[in-house]
């Protein structure tokens, strides 16, 4: 994950927006990230009144964000490169996530705190979360891993799982990327279409996600 988003200028990471959501202004996953970008850009600026002023402007926004998809990222959220917000709707992540480069988020998701344990998630890179899915608690999940839509994932999920089911079971591992060209090549589009290796069954793994083993 790229760390430095905060440090990048606010052209460059509008741009990459931009991209990412094939330059349609008419979706709503574009705004819901770039004015989570803009909010993470005036919260790196240096105590002042430049960065007071902007602060507000950012609340501005992100409360008409709210009011007009029901999206909430808060710009304490660290997340890398290249978010894809699938579809702009009903999506709430809490300011401590952190969620690596190159992710993608359908409708509906939430990524936030378990009332039996704090904490909340580590996401990595290449990761897509399924439309409906709830990520709940302190857990890993690992890069290029699937989550399925209305799942509900409590535990770790090991890199290049697929997860499914409430609550959520490992339902099979694509193996690690070794170069640098299927790196690139492993797209979110890609990885949620992946034919994969053959089924691994979920209890003989160790049922749910919390007991499954994990791979490296």
């Amino acid at each position: 994950m790229n760390k430095d988003t905060g440090r990048k200028s606010l052209v460059d990471l509008w741009r990459r927006d931009l991209r990412r959501h094939q330059g349609n202004l008419k979706d709503l996953g574009l705004w819901v990230s770039g004015v989570y970008h803009f909010g993470s850009w005036t919260h790196q600026m240096p105590a002042g009144l430049p960065r007071k002023v902007l602060s507000k402007i950012y609340g501005a926004l992100r409360l008409g964000v709210e009011l007009t998809t029901g999206c909430t990222i808060h710009r304490e959220a660290k997340i890398g490169d290249d978010l894809h917000i699938v579809h702009g709707w009903n999506i709430r992540i809490h300011p401590c996530v952190v969620i690596g480069d190159r992710c993608g988020i359908m409708h509906d998701v939430t990524i936030g705190t378990n009332m039996e344990r704090g904490g909340v998630a580590t996401i990595g890179d290449d990761v897509f979360i399924g439309a409906g899915a709830k990520i709940l608690g302190e857990l890993t999940i690992g890069d290029r891993a699937v989550i399925g839509a209305n799942s509900l994932v409590i535990g770790d999920v090991p890199p290049g799982a697929t997860a499914i089911g409430v609550p959520a079971r490992v339902m099979r591992v694509i193996p690690r990327m070794t170069t640098r060209e299927d790196a690139r090549a492993n797209t979110t589009k890609e990885v949620a279409n992946a034919g994969g290796p053959p089924v691994v069954d979920a209890e003989k793994e160790g049922g749910a996600l919390d007991k499954a083993p994990v791979t490296s």
